[in-house]
């Protein structure tokens, strides 16, 4: 049963008949904004949250199964084929339940139909979304479960989320927020995200877009991103790969996303393999786009920088600068 739309907020769902006994059966208080029981065992104290974001150095890798989902990942699964969703989503929500985290699906309100039954018992809530949702409700709703699930004694939090093409305008840019800001949660909490893509349902430099802000992807055809960009601290980026005229669009979507709601970000060049003139000019426009946002590029090697000096964007005034 889903339940009732809270103009677009997080709706928690109770276990459905014939699964894990619901609310009332194991005596826990229902709310109207939160119907769902906790399962598994209460380890007080055993959460890695948090504990598991901090010091934990994360690289960009293929994954060939949801097994190898480990803490602190946020994951692009290209499903192929699409039929592959419920059965690859009852085994990573089944490893759950046997690890004792807590499984939080997000989704609109027509994913809850593309999982199986019993997998939708096992769930300790999902998040219907049945209206356009912005970010920042998105990761509100699943840092609400995160805390309910540390005072709970559960291990961690795995999520799951179907993504679902949106219709209104500035849909894609949302998106991309609100995956850079899943991956950010991912990162500090040692959390396991895994986001779903259908690609039958989506146009490819939308998909393509969407996987270059995911640390870590999975199918058949998913092929690596000519680059990434994943959370490496609070408003601190990694960015790895190659950056060139082919995806200066998407490397572009990616930073506007990033200094969106916030006045300035830096984004780490560390193992960045190559950026030409049309990726040097994407960074600054992305700068450029809305009022007072500042880019401090850490870890650009020699050639890098000197390209950036010999392209005039080292003058005084620039929104992005390259620090030594």
């Amino acid at each position: 049963m889903i339940g009732a739309d809270r103009g677009g907020q997080g709706q928690s769902v109770d276990r459905p008949a014939g699964g894990s006994p619901g609310t009332a059966a194991r005596g826990c208080p229902a709310t109207p904004s939160r119907l769902a029981c906790r399962m598994g065992p209460e380890r007080a104290g055993s959460g890695w949250f948090g504990r598991a974001g901090r010091g934990r150095v994360r690289a960009a890798r293929a994954l060939a199964t949801l097994d190898e989902v480990e803490h602190g990942d946020h994951v692009c699964w290209r499903m192929e084929p699409d039929g592959a969703f419920p059965a690859d989503a009852r085994a990573y929500v089944a490893d759950g339940a046997l690890y004792g985290d807590k499984i939080v699906v997000v989704g609109p309100a027509g994913v809850a139909s593309g999982v199986p039954r019993d997998t939708v018992s096992l769930a300790s809530v999902v998040l219907d979304f049945r209206g356009p949702a912005d970010s920042d409700s998105v990761l509100a709703a699943v840092r609400r479960e995160a805390r309910s699930a540390a005072r709970e004694g559960f291990r961690s939090l795995r999520v799951l989320a179907e993504r679902i093409p949106a219709t209104e305008t500035g849909g894609a840019e949302e998106l991309l927020a609100q995956e850079l800001k899943l991956d950010e949660f991912a990162s500090e909490s040692g959390a396991m995200v895994v986001c779903a893509f259908r690609p039958s349902l989506w146009d490819a430099p939308t998909l393509e877009r969407v996987a270059c802000v995911h640390p870590h992807e999975m199918g058949i055809r998913a092929g690596r991103p000519a680059f990434r960009m994943f959370s490496s601290g609070a408003d601190r980026w990694s960015v790895d790969g190659v950056i060139d005229s082919e995806c200066a669009a998407a490397f572009n979507a990616a930073v506007r996303a990033a200094v969106r709601h916030t006045p300035k970000v830096r984004l780490r060049f560390d193992t960045l393999e190559m950026i030409d003139a049309a990726g040097m000019h994407a960074l600054v426009e992305a700068a450029r786009q809305l009022p007072d946002r500042r880019i401090i590029v850490e870890g650009a090697n020699e050639t890098v920088r000197l390209c950036w000096e010999l392209a005039g964007y080292a003058a005084p005034g620039m929104p992005v600068v390259m620090a030594v």
